[in-house]
């Protein structure tokens, strides 16, 4: 087990991986990683590994990361060895097409994220003292070794939280930035609360669209954990699935993914499901953490009007205030989150390449690309439907 506070600082700092989570014993993970945030329970990855939903057919071969100072555990991560770059929300499609063009290998890569979800949290596990005892620069040199190692040629950790981007923010690492929509709840009792804080106009165009689906004769239930009944479930992974055919895309989890987070996870599972003349017609999967709510999944085989939005915001608001959750992350992208009371979030990445050329040029791009997202997140700011302070 990792022993808090008892870490040498001029103990050697080690990494090494393991391709199952399994290979971690889940009391050690749980200790370093707790059991508030779904995204980094031990479930989840088994979910994950035992669905064949992370594997190196999929191209997300687990090897997750294990820190040992002086050969105690005091650190995990999870990791996948990349052979494409599907499923993780920070792209680097045109920095692969590069490097094939001159004739060179960009994958496999080493990618330390949870799969399949763009949301921010902690990605480096670790012992408080481990924390102290990591030098200026000395996780990315470790990072490097490790990639020439398992014959990768780059590394990338995404949506790290702040105290993750501390151990990386160095001069000459590559970060790069985006923007996301998340809602925050300043302690509304309800959802007219909300609306309350909102122009006018913006008011009037939510109630509009929320009345609009409810002319439609849709109505909304939901469900939560165990109490999901498996046709409920069959038919949500209907809807989920149809999301990604209709962009001509396999769906990334399959039906056994979600069938065993329903029985490892409930506590942090809601689905909510729009019923109309008796039928389910769409579909929206939320995990939540000890804080935050968090949109993952969406589907529906017919359209309707604004049932989207319904569905995936405004319910999910609704369910973050009776929960009495602090923020609302209804996933990635979405500028017409804006106007719905969203507010813009920048989140962070950082990437290791080892070729000298590549790596130069990619941090000339993504220095451009961050002004233009700085510039971006400042236009949004300006674009909030709050109402000012002494009216609308």
């Amino acid at each position: 087990m990792p022993e808090s506070g008892h870490l040498s600082l001029n103990a050697s700092l080690t990494v090494e991986t393991c391709q199952s989570i399994e290979d971690i014993a889940s009391a050690d993970w749980e200790q370093l990683a707790g059991r508030d945030n779904p995204f980094l329970r031990y479930e989840f990855f088994q979910a994950l590994e035992h669905s064949g939903c992370t594997c190196a057919e999929t191209g997300w071969q687990p090897s997750h990361l294990v820190f040992r100072v002086a050969g105690k555990l005091a650190g995990v991560a999870p990791a996948y060895l990349k052979s494409h770059s599907m499923g993780e929300y920070v792209f680097d499609w045109a920095w692969a097409d590069a490097y094939q063009r001159h004739g060179l290998d960009y994958y496999p890569k080493l990618l330390i994220a949870i799969p399949f979800t763009p949301s921010q949290g902690p990605r480096l596990l670790m012992d408080p003292g481990l924390r102290q005892h990591v030098g200026s620069g000395e996780l990315p040199e470790l990072l490097d070794r490790l990639i020439s190692q398992l014959g990768a040629h780059s590394w990338h950790l995404l949506f790290p939280d702040a105290a993750d981007r501390a151990l990386l923010e160095q001069e000459d690492d590559l970060h790069r930035i985006g923007c996301q929509f998340h809602w925050h709840n300043r302690d509304y009792r309800c959802f007219d609360d909300f609306l309350a804080q909102l122009t006018s106009r913006k008011r009037k165009s939510i109630r509009k669209e929320r009345r609009q689906v409810a002319e439609q004769d849709i109505t909304f239930r939901r469900f939560h954990g165990r109490e999901i009944p498996d046709h409920v479930l069959s038919a949500f992974y209907v809807f989920y699935q149809a999301t990604y055919l209709k962009r001509g895309q396999r769906p990334y989890l399959n039906r056994q993914f979600f069938e065993r987070v329903r029985e490892s996870l409930p506590e942090h599972l809601y689905l909510v499901m729009a019923v109309r003349e008796g039928e389910m017609i769409a579909g929206a999967l939320f995990l939540r953490g000890a804080d935050t709510l968090y949109g993952r999944y969406w589907g529906c085989l017919d359209e309707y009007n604004h049932l989207h939005f319904e569905t995936c915001y405004y319910q999910g608001i609704e369910m973050a205030i009776e929960l009495g959750l602090a923020h609302f992350d209804a996933g990635a992208q979405g500028e017409h989150k804006l106007v719905r009371g969203f507010e813009p979030v920048i989140t962070h990445s950082w990437h290791g390449i080892q070729h000298p050329g590549f790596r130069e040029a990619i941090a000339a791009f993504t220095e451009d690309e961050a002004e233009h997202v700085a510039g971006y997140y400042e236009e949004a700011l300006t674009l909030l439907p709050f109402r000012q302070r002494n009216g609308d």
